[in-house]
């Protein structure tokens, strides 16, 4: 039996039931297929395959795909071949697929369409371009060169990065074979399984690498489907079912998610991977619109919901869920899960344990539903289950001999439940993988403890690195494991997540661990582990060279010259530095504006305030002036809303409190709207805020962002369109500042380096080295020029981008300095906050501390001044005024983490605006008293934006941006709503405003501008 014999058996009986739903979550309606249709789309797939690929031997085609409405008959048109499949991931590292592709010796690639330029960038040279394209399927064929003399030799030198050695007898990897003898595996009929024999493999996977070197994994048919038909008789799949398309197509769970489904005449639901990081909108398509009933998940995702949602939809009272089946990371405790699970709720509950290897699950335990009445404890563990059908676990010790009681490592195998490893040819019926996974067996039953080699037992206490490994994936948005060499931030992670993964480990040890949320924020979970050793066992030998692991090292830069802890690139032309300054106004996140040498004539005449020739160090009282060029145009959007405006009938007094919901009902109606004017895809998340620079002369303002993708870019403030774009050496989150002169950006990287790029076309004028990832946003001093920026190695600098040269650096008193320092006029000080707590006035000629106050928690926010107060947010849910001398003035409490910068803006010269974790965007008064308060959807990370125009009724409005992808703009004297909008994906950006455009980043891989007009009058 194949896998496709099991879908064409259910589709000749369901034919006209729908097999696969497809759900964007936006304006548009859901689609379906039918059982037929699916069938005659992958039939058409087939006969298409059959006729360009050559079938020599077993036949394996590559599918390079997002999920999608055709992924089904894709799938089961590359089976019916006869071929296997083998999933590439489109968003990840290409250098990485084509290793694997290389690996697998993938000959043939079908490519979605709508990724072909994708695909061709990123594998440029390894492939060549089949003409034929496939009808109505959306896909094109490519095939892969023979021979390709560099790509072999980047293949080699990645495996040579990820296999130092060859497995030998002693020194095996998890999942090849071990036996008690040292021998070759013996079977009662001493049979082999052979990878050459004609169709019988159904899937092509590689692991994730978390239990070593990453390997190959060739799935038979006669492996997976007696795991497709035993779950299908435990879960009682019926024809009246609706299975969620939850794992990634890479990951080994979406061949039982799809084929469970399709041998059952039941609905497979699919959704885009944007949407499964959003919890409300994938809850509300799942319990509400599509009514799932049956959900294998990841606990990860299941705590992606939040407990509110999981309460309310997942395990609600009556949920449409009949299953939920939990695997590929350790179980939730049964406490959390029956705080979780309403007493009315009928959801069967089910632990999965099983690897790759041996794809896909090998146990299956059912939670008994005493479990969850209030007269039992729940702090017991939950075994792994009994075996599957032809499935054989063993637990053995060190020595290979049998565990019956006690603890050892699980050997999972059977006659056939065998997979291919790497270059494996021929299997030993009967083989058993080694796992690396120690469990306790205990009256017959297995307890997972954790991984191989990662346990460590000091003073009677157990502490291994699944334990943070698992805190990390309980805080992260992502469906798959978690490796000890991932990075914290790069596996999804954020400044709030960092946040709430330093207190659950906090909580985990028992005890303060002193620089904890720096390690977190930029180092790997291995090194996150050690860290806690040494402040746990502060004795241990082991732990001797933590700290030369956790300096960075500054390697492979050919063609640089190391000038101490500066690097000076060679341009590839000569450049000389403009002795002129370039007349400009550039604006940034929390109304920053910097001006220079700006002409009168350059105003709109309608404006009663001028920007003038006013300079940086008290930025926040410059008025946003709106440029006679920046009229509006309705016409050409993208997509266009008309949102209705909700105001208060009546005005607040402005010394009264006033808290205002995102849903009043005592409204008038106004027609402010907001239509996307345009958007520039970067690849990769955008959690930067974005640059706004306005020339004086006939030259177009540009837009400058970094991306998660590694990219800078130039964008056309008008039109959209890209000026220039540079990939620097990492991940960007740092905003980008103007020069002195107008003629460079300045931007910090992962990488650790600060980067001096030319305005006009991205090219590099200098580079400046710290010792660790530089998050922090630079600022200027309009009157020396020089350059402030702070860095996670503890310091804070002063760079002359001009004699590229560091003027001077300030340690931090050991905290890393995530947020922008601020630079204040009268007096002349710079402002540095720290993740530590620590707040600290700095010369700026000199880089002497002037004073410091020590706020007791992390300082993520930004300060901002005006010439009385400096105030900053704080993790304690605190925003805090202090006086230029360093006395504490006031302090505000929200319900939540303040990590938006304050705003303070001429425009409004007595109010302070900022966002909370708490769903607020807050006004208070420069005595620290609450004006209004309102009430958004989502927390609030972003910093908000003043502005006003005369294309919008001169009123004076407020920016902000909920991390859900609101858009919100309130009327900033009485917080009272004037419009909202949504973007597809979290937004951590901040909002930028130029006359009557909003721009700023999403996390959907786009920054956005967004057109802000009146559409019509007020009604009554």
């Amino acid at each position: 039996m194949t896998l496709q014999e099991l879908v064409n058996r259910a589709a000749s009986l369901y034919s006209d039931r729908k097999a696969v739903w497809f759900d964007e979550c936006n304006d548009k309606p859901p689609t379906f297929y039918t059982y037929a249709t699916v069938v005659k789309l992958a039939v058409e797939l087939t006969a298409f395959l059959q006729k360009h690929c050559e079938q020599q031997g077993n036949l394996e085609i590559g599918l390079y795909c997002y999920p999608g409405i055709d992924l089904p008959s894709w799938i089961l048109g590359i089976l019916q071949v006869p071929a296997a499949y083998s999933p590439i991931d489109p968003d990840a590292p290409p250098m990485l697929s084509a290793y694997f592709m290389k690996k697998s010796n993938l000959q043939h690639i079908l490519v979605e369409n709508d990724k072909i330029n994708k695909f061709q960038m990123s594998h440029a040279g390894f492939f060549c371009h089949n003409s034929s394209t496939i009808e109505h399927t959306g896909l094109t064929l490519f095939q892969m060169y023979v021979s390709n003399t560099d790509l072999n030799s980047q293949v080699d030198n990645m495996k040579s990065k990820h296999e130092p050695f060859k497995a030998a007898t002693g020194n095996l990897q998890p999942g090849y074979t071990i036996c008690p003898d040292q021998t070759k595996t013996k079977t009662s009929e001493g049979g082999y399984m052979d990878v050459g024999q004609k169709d019988s493999l159904a899937y092509i996977l590689h692991t994730s690498g978390t239990t070593g070197i990453p390997k190959i994994v060739r799935v038979p048919h006669k492996c997976i489907v007696p795991n497709i038909q035993h779950l299908k008789s435990i879960f009682q799949i019926t024809q009246d079912d609706m299975l969620f398309l939850a794992s990634p197509l890479t990951f080994d769970p979406s061949v039982v998610e799809l084929f469970l489904a399709l041998s059952s005449g039941a609905s497979i639901l699919v959704v885009p991977n944007t949407v499964k990081m959003m919890p409300v909108e994938l809850s509300a398509a799942l319990f509400r619109h599509h009514h799932v009933t049956v959900l294998q998940a990841t606990p990860t995702l299941l705590r992606r919901f939040g407990s509110h949602i999981i309460r309310s939809a997942v395990l609600s009272a009556n949920s449409s869920l009949r299953v939920l089946a939990l695997g590929g990371e350790a179980f939730p405790v049964l406490n959390l899960l029956k705080s979780w699970k309403h007493k009315k709720n009928k959801t069967s509950i089910f632990n999965l344990y099983g690897i790759t290897e041996v794809s896909s699950w090998a146990t299956c335990y059912k939670i008994p539903e005493e479990v969850f009445s209030a007269d039992l404890r729940t702090d017991l563990p939950i075994p792994l289950g009994s075996p599957l059908l032809g499935t054989k676990v063993e637990v053995r010790d060190t020595n290979g001999s049998a565990v019956l009681e006690g603890e050892g490592q699980i050997f999972i195998g059977g006659e056939e439940r065998i997979c291919f490893l790497d270059d494996e040819i021929t299997v030993p019926l009967g083989t058993m993988r080694e796992t690396g996974d120690f469990v306790r067996v205990q009256n017959s039953k297995l307890f997972f403890l954790g991984r191989k080699d990662n346990q460590i037992k000091r003073h009677g206490k157990r502490f291994n690195i699944e334990c943070l490994q698992q805190s990390a994936l309980g805080v992260l948005d992502d469906s798959t494991r978690i490796s000890k060499d991932a990075v914290f931030v790069y596996s999804g992670g954020d400044s709030l997540k960092a946040l709430r993964f330093y207190d659950e480990i906090e909580m985990l040890v028992g005890k303060a661990v002193p620089g904890l949320l720096e390690v977190i924020l930029s180092h790997s979970i291995e090194e996150v582990y050690r860290h806690i050793l040494k402040i746990l066992f502060p004795d241990e030998n082991q732990l001797m060279n933590y700290d030369s692991v956790m300096k960075r090292k500054l390697s492979g830069n050919s063609g640089e010259n190391f000038h101490g802890k500066c690097i000076k690139l060679k341009s590839e032309r000569g450049l000389e530095v403009a002795s002129g300054l370039i007349p400009f106004i550039a604006v940034s996140r929390g109304n920053n504006f910097f001006s220079m040498d700006f002409n009168k004539s350059f105003m709109q005449p309608h404006n009663t305030v001028q920007v003038g020739v006013e300079v940086l160090q008290q930025p926040s009282f410059l008025h946003l002036v709106t440029p006679s060029i920046m009229k509006s145009h309705v016409q050409g959007y993208e997509t266009e809303k008309i949102l209705t405006v909700m105001n208060k009938a009546s005005k607040p007094n402005c010394c009264s409190v006033q808290q205002i919901h995102a849903e009043s009902s005592d409204v008038t109606m106004a027609e402010l709207a907001l239509g996307i004017r345009w958007k520039s895809n970067t690849r990769k998340c955008v959690d930067a805020s974005p640059l706004i620079v306005i020339p004086s002369k006939e030259v177009s303002a540009s837009v400058y962002v970094g991306s998660h993708s590694h990219a800078m870019q130039a964008i056309d403030l008008n039109l959209g369109e890209i000026k220039w774009e540079k990939n620097l050496g990492d991940r960007i989150e740092s905003s980008a500042c103007i020069s002195k002169c107008g003629n460079f950006i300045v931007v910090g990287c992962y990488d650790g380096l600060v980067y001096v790029l030319q305005s006009s076309d991205g090219e590099i004028h200098w580079t400046f080295v710290t010792e660790d990832a530089v998050k922090s946003s630079a600022v200027v001093d309009s009157s020396s020029g020089l350059v402030y920026i702070g860095s996670h190695d503890e310091h804070v600098y002063a760079l002359d981008i001009y004699k590229k040269a560091c003027i001077w650096k300030l340690h931090c008193e050991g905290g890393a300095v995530f947020s922008s320092p601020c630079l204040s006029s009268f007096p002349h000080h710079l402002y540095v906050a720290t993740l530590r707590g620590l707040l600290l006035a700095v010369n700026p000629v000199t880089g002497n501390k002037i004073w410091k106050s020590f706020l007791g928690k992390p300082l993520f926010s930004s300060p901002h001044c005006n010439e009385k107060y400096i105030c900053v947010g704080c993790v304690d849910g605190n925003l805090y005024c202090y006086n230029h001398s360093g006395e504490k003035v006031w302090q505000f409490s929200t319900n939540g983490p303040v990590f938006s910068s304050p705003c303070i803006s001429s425009l409004t010269k007595q109010e302070i605006f900022f966002g909370s974790h708490d769903r607020f965007i807050y006004c208070c008064n420069m005595e620290g008293n609450l004006l209004w308060k309102f009430e958004v959807t989502s927390s609030v990370y972003g910093t908000p934006f003043v502005f006003q125009s005369d294309n919008l009724k001169n009123k004076i409005f407020l920016a902000a941006v909920s991390t859900d992808g609101k858009v919100w703009i309130l009327n900033a004297k009485s917080g009272t709503a004037e419009g909202v909008d949504k973007l597809p994906g979290e937004v951590f950006s901040s909002p930028v405003v130029w006359g009557t455009k909003l721009v700023v980043g999403c996390r959907n891989d786009y920054v956005y501008c967004l057109d802000l007009y009146i559409t019509g009058k007020k009604k009554s």
